[in-house]
């Protein structure tokens, strides 16, 4: 059995790793934590979460001592904010543990990139270097020999699980850089209070104009600039994103199919539409990516849509804990 801590359990994707672990035969959950300035600590998560009454009755811990937490966990999930992870991850990789980040903090190996985009100077370059990036149907390879992993954004999730078979099979005239119009529930601003992100004031609007920082991630990961542009939706959860791109000229809808069949019949969590376009209804509460597509001349749109807070977030990070530890990839996810 795995010792597993948890930081940032409260939150609204640290509640969806404590269920998805809490499931896991081979994974004993030792610690569920905040911050110790979080007015969560000392609370029962079934008391923030009613729904896991009964199921998860551990209390939230604050987390003041690295090391004597880390003497009980050979895993470490970090649901935290960008800056927490950055000062926490090295700590318990210090005391041997494997840790499973989902903020941003170790996604693009560029110290340069954080100064720019995330405004703080990384202190740990040497970690960015050996930093896995999280995508799990095209990095397993790197996964599995990582202590350090960082579980991908929800945006660039969507947008690169659409792009990068494209890319791959050299079908794409990037010439034309891609369109990536992307729309989120408001569950992906966090649990925190926020005028901005209150259901009652959302509308739907674009924000972030060629400033976000998602768009590097995914341009890094592609090898390919692209613009993309996120929106907020007026909905709890998941993201749908819709990606147009340029054909070389002379490619065919086949081979389009072909090369999302190359890249996906054997990776069990995206889903293939042959027909059709997929809604966010869904992928609601599930693991999947579902993808479809259309082409017209020299020009393909994908339609990508996820739970951003399960393969845009917790159940992605189990399915890299999974493929680290040589376990099936959905255990405990499907």
């Amino acid at each position: 059995m795995l010792k597993t801590l948890i930081v940032g359990a409260s939150g609204y994707a640290g509640v969806e790793l404590v269920t998805y672990l809490n499931r896991h035969p081979h994974i004993n959950i030792t610690g569920i934590a905040v911050s110790a300035q979080s007015p969560d600590a000392g609370k029962l998560l079934s008391d923030i979460y009613p729904q896991l009454k009964g199921r998860v009755d551990l209390r939230l811990q604050p987390l003041t001592d690295v090391a004597a937490v880390a003497k009980d966990a050979d895993v470490v999930f970090l649901a935290t904010a960008h800056e927490v992870s950055h000062d926490l991850a090295p700590q318990f990789l210090e005391h041997g543990c494997v840790v499973l980040d989902l903020s941003g903090a170790w996604r693009v190996n560029s110290a340069e990139f954080y100064t720019r985009y995330y405004g703080f100077t990384h202190q740990y370059p040497e970690l960015l270097e050996q930093a896995a990036y999280g995508m799990a149907e095209w990095q397993a390879e790197r996964i599995q020999q990582a202590n350090l992993i960082a579980v991908p954004g929800c945006y660039p999730t969507a947008s690169q699980l659409a792009i990068k078979p494209l890319l791959a099979a050299g079908l794409l005239n990037t010439e034309q850089w891609p369109v990536i119009n992307a729309t989120s529930g408001v569950s992906g601003s966090g649990r925190k209070a926020s005028l901005n992100t209150s259901f009652c004031e959302v509308s739907l609007q674009p924000y972030g104009l060629f400033t976000h920082r998602h768009q590097p991630e995914i341009a890094a990961h592609l090898g390919t600039p692209v613009v993309f542009t996120p929106q907020l939706g007026n909905f709890p959860r998941g993201i749908l994103a819709t990606s147009t791109c340029r054909l070389k000229p002379g490619v065919t809808a086949e081979q389009v199919a072909k090369a999302f069949h190359d890249a996906y019949d054997d990776k069990p969590l995206v889903r293939l539409y042959d027909s059709g376009v997929p809604a966010l209804k869904s992928v609601i509460g599930l693991p999947f990516c579902d993808i479809g597509f259309a082409v017209d001349g020299e020009h393909v749109i994908v339609v990508s849509a996820e739970d951003n807070l399960l393969k845009g977030a917790s159940s992605h990070a189990v399915q890299c804990m999974n493929i680290r530890f040589g376990y099936p990839e959905t255990l405990s996810l499907l």
